[in-house]
């Protein structure tokens, strides 16, 4: 499993859903491989319920000899809900935390299913690292990803360096910010 963490806004989901799929698309990958939820979406949003998402997932990979690609965008705002299948009275209270199921529970269980290629994307202000690497233990990788550095904003802003500069101190090196302020001045009239 892949985890891609950073900041809002830093194109964590551009770089899935964009980037890497155009990329798997190239390569042969067809439609009907891919597995997409975005849980910050309306459309979405009961699959913040990890028994939900955990049973749309099998029910879009059942054939077995095709490879899917599954994308989970905003994972941190799947919630927690106590599991069904616990009787809550034989429960001791040191263990009642196991009483919920999480996000974390269903994707260890998908990640046992050999068809599947798993990709989630997670904001660092509800998703920490740490939880990550625990959760996890060497079973995903952490793909961390940061705003633009200068170094990397200037050449795409098509400025003069004194300009790219104070442009890049005023609006930070947000992508989305720089294509619309890019966009912005290529549609000015002289």
């Amino acid at each position: 499993m892949k985890i891609i963490t950073g900041i809002r806004r830093c194109g964590k989901s551009f770089l899935l859903s964009t980037l890497y799929k155009g990329y798997l698309k190239t390569e042969g990958v067809s439609d009907d491989c891919f597995v997409e939820i975005a849980l910050d979406k309306r459309a979405h949003i009961k699959y913040r319920n990890p028994i939900v998402l955990y049973d749309y997932v099998l029910r879009k990979t059942q054939d077995m000899e095709k490879h899917y690609y599954v994308f989970i965008d905003e994972i941190q705002l799947s919630f927690k809900i106590k599991n069904p299948d616990v009787d809550e009275s034989r429960v001791p209270d040191e263990d009642r935390e196991m009483l919920y199921i999480t996000f974390y529970d269903i994707l260890s269980d998908l990640m046992g299913r050999s068809n599947l290629d798993i990709y989630v994307t997670g904001s660092n202000s509800k998703m920490l690292s740490k939880d990550i690497v625990t959760n996890f233990r060497d079973r995903g990788s952490e793909i961390k990803v940061y705003p633009l550095s200068f170094k990397e904003y200037y050449p795409v802003s098509g400025l003069e360096k004194a300009d790219a500069l104070e442009e890049y101190l005023t609006y930070g090196g947000m992508p989305l910010a720089v294509l619309e302020k890019k966009r912005g001045r290529e549609t000015q009239i002289p």
